[in-house]
């Protein structure tokens, strides 16, 4: 974002939100890229503004960034409708900030990241707003520019829907840890039988390509499939790559533990974990789009909040 090197009154207040509105906007269109745009507009609009007509920065910059996101989400639904096998969010690095606090790592997870993108462009943001960052009805509506009524009536869809697809457990996240370094470990070394072990019977892996790199277009579904698929990734050749030039490691992954695969020029996929009552592993996430990397590619970490 290019900005004068002495910040004015406008830059300072558009700073300290910043984190926030790129916060909104991620939630809301599940891709990093586009929520960097919807913030650069932002501040576009922002910088443009009568600023001596606003009472509450805050309140003015989210709801242009709501309503900037929205839109282009209504943009990208209709490119999605095309989109080659499942379509998942983009992938972020967070910090350990975001990973100690419970809430806000759920909040930005994979796993709820896919229940939004079923829900309506309005039912999206108003639940971010309201569930995430607990704004009241009356902030809600006039950020989203809809009467009272019509947000609750919203946010109550919303949150029903969410509630039925995604299930919410106990959040052991250092039992997650661990069963995240062992699956790293299984998967590595091969062995088939940990993770077995580490797996829901019913466990189901979803790959995004994109159409860009060879993927499984359905979802895979089952232990024993799912276990086979893992185990097989330290012996064969993966998007062109000898299993002896990739590299895995642990990482924070949106919130969450997760893995960065590389090759020796290139992040050639993610890996993110959804866990079951029992913390084994019960949905597995593999973004492998080449579009979907970059913001891990340039090895970022965003703080949310």
């Amino acid at each position: 974002m290019t900005q004068p090197q002495q910040a004015g009154p406008d830059q300072l207040a558009f700073q300290q939100y910043r984190t926030l509105l790129f916060s909104v906007a991620y939630r809301v269109l599940g891709t990093a890229a586009d929520a960097e745009d919807a913030v650069q507009e932002t501040w576009l609009k922002w910088s443009s503004a009568d600023r001596a007509q606003v009472a509450d920065p805050k309140a003015y910059l989210t709801r242009i960034v709501t309503n900037v996101a929205m839109e282009q989400l209504r943009s990208t639904r209709r490119q999605r409708e095309t989109y080659v096998g499942p379509w998942l969010p983009e992938p972020i690095l967070t910090g350990p900030d975001t990973a100690d606090d419970v809430a806000t790592a759920d909040s930005v997870s994979m796993a709820l990241l896919v229940v939004l993108e079923t829900l309506t462009p309005l039912e999206r943001a108003v639940f971010v707003l309201k569930e995430v960052f607990a704004f009241s009805y009356v902030e809600i509506a006039q950020a989203v520019e809809r009467s009272e009524a019509a947000v609750r009536q919203a946010a109550l869809r919303a949150r029903a829907h969410v509630q039925a697809r995604r299930p919410r457990f106990a959040a052991d996240r250092a039992r997650q840890r661990d069963v995240t370094e062992r699956f790293f470990a299984a998967t590595t070394g091969g062995d088939i039988n940990t993770l077995m072990e580490l797996l829901s019977p019913d466990v189901t892996l979803w790959t995004d390509g994109g159409g860009k790199v060879r993927q499984a277009l359905k979802p895979v579904v089952g232990l024993e499939t799912v276990a086979r698929w893992f185990a097989a990734l330290g012996s064969v050749t993966y998007q062109g790559i000898e299993p002896g030039q990739m590299r895995a490691e642990l990482t924070s992954v949106n919130g969450g533990p997760g893995v960065v695969f590389r090759g020796p020029d290139r992040v050639i996929a993610t890996l993110t974990f959804d866990f079951d009552e029992q913390g084994r592993i019960s949905t597995l996430h593999n973004v492998a789009n080449p579009d979907k990397l970059r913001a891990v590619t340039e090895g970022t970490r965003h703080e949310l909040c």
